[in-house]
């Protein structure tokens, strides 16, 4: 079922979301110096659960009950990953999902914004990019694979 969640400040409507909008934020990324410790500190202080991706220097973090894909099953809820601290991500990231990942990274340069990581794949799971905003924050993007 289909449903509009609204976004309200002071009692005003601001704007309607709806489930197939692009540009929620779907994940995010804690970068670490020893990931080992890192994963440990995360499932102690927040009983968060840490699964390495077979294949890849890469961990998935769940922070809430998730469905079989590992997709969270509370809403607003979302899951992360971990990885050792690189060039671009130093910092932790918020992941935004798009349905163009070479439009969205256009826009982005268009708006003033700079590629720091072209598209890549992430195996059968979708791609990923990152960029840095006009502030100098970097964020990554997402796009699912094509159904």
């Amino acid at each position: 079922m289909f449903t509009y969640r609204h976004t309200f400040i002071k009692g005003r409507r601001l704007k309607s979301h709806g489930a197939s909008m692009s540009g929620k934020v779907v994940h995010f990324e804690i970068p670490a110096d020893d990931v080992e410790r890192a994963k440990s500190f995360y499932k102690k202080a927040f009983g968060w659960q840490a699964n390495p991706v077979p294949g890849m220097d890469y961990t998935m973090l769940g922070t809430a009950p998730s469905d079989k894909n590992g997709m969270p099953t509370e809403p607003g809820a979302i899951n992360g990953g971990m990885m050792v601290r690189q060039n671009p991500v130093k910092s932790p990231v918020i992941t935004i999902q798009v349905e163009d990942i070479e439009a969205a990274l256009k826009n982005v340069t268009k708006l003033g914004g700079a590629v720091v990581r072209k598209k890549e794949p992430m195996g059968d799971m979708g791609v990923t990019a990152y960029f840095k905003d006009t502030e100098g924050n970097i964020v990554g993007l997402w796009q699912a694979p094509q159904r």
